[in-house]
């Protein structure tokens, strides 16, 4: 057993659980980007504007039916390890979190230039799934296809779990958390595009760069913009593999 294991009190818990709901709002700050995380107590947390990028694999079921478990422990290894090396490649990425085979990231981005570094994040995903495809097929695994979705908005940063256990995490949660999944879950399917953009993204985007994308109307969503873009010389590459 974990000798770092605490028996459980309800009497404890019910204190825990009133002090955290008699916490004042003034607690929880609101600011133009997120703060870094060594900035939060287990009674304070921020409303901050970010960008946020999800991740995640079409079919994920299918493949358990396709594959045995260390041929799946492979590809899920793999498609982890390289997407939040993407995620993470930036200066202005706040958080990278990875839940069950779905990836997500979120970023400071109060620039337009910021948003041009997170599309390009996206692009370079996207992309990362064709040197993925194309190891996996060297070893007969079928192709993965993704949907990505990224979206602009506030979200509140907290950190959440039990304090003095060392069992604690940073959670992000809002409008722009929600959105961005509900983008990614949308994208690649069918014949989806694999790169679903909300419309504060778009809107901030060079007109370069908004060259790329058909706008669509998605529940809930209202008009979104979607496009199924590569970086050139990355694709280049993986084009002059064998």
């Amino acid at each position: 057993m974990d000798g770092n294991y605490k028996t459980y009190s309800y009497v404890s818990s019910s204190d825990r659980i009133k002090a955290i709901l008699d916490q004042p709002a003034g607690a929880f700050e609101e600011t133009e980007a997120l703060p870094d995380r060594d900035k939060l107590t287990f009674s304070n947390g921020f409303y901050g504007k970010c960008s946020a990028i999800f991740i995640d694999i079409r079919d994920s079921s299918g493949l358990t039916a396709k594959h045995k478990r260390p041929t799946l422990a492979k590809i899920y290894r793999a498609f982890i390890s390289e997407m939040v090396a993407v995620l993470n490649s930036t200066s202005i990425v706040r958080e990278v979190n990875i839940v069950g085979d779905c990836v997500w990231a979120v970023y400071n981005t109060p620039l337009k230039t910021d948003i041009t570094e997170v599309f390009t994040i996206a692009a370079r995903a996207n992309t990362l799934l064709k040197l993925l495809n194309h190891h996996y097929a060297k070893k007969g695994i079928d192709a993965l296809k993704i949907g990505i979705g990224v979206d602009y908005g506030r979200a509140l940063m907290i950190k959440a779990g039990f304090s003095g256990s060392g069992i604690n995490d940073v959670i992000y949660m809002g409008d722009v958390v929600n959105s961005a999944a509900h983008l990614a879950h949308e994208a690649g399917r069918g014949w989806n595009r694999p790169i679903y953009v909300g419309s504060d993204i778009h809107l901030n985007l060079r007109d370069d760069d908004k060259k790329w994308f058909n706008s669509t109307y998605l529940s809930g969503h209202g008009t979104t913009y979607t496009a199924d873009v590569v970086i050139s010389t990355m694709s280049e590459y993986i084009d002059a593999l064998n």
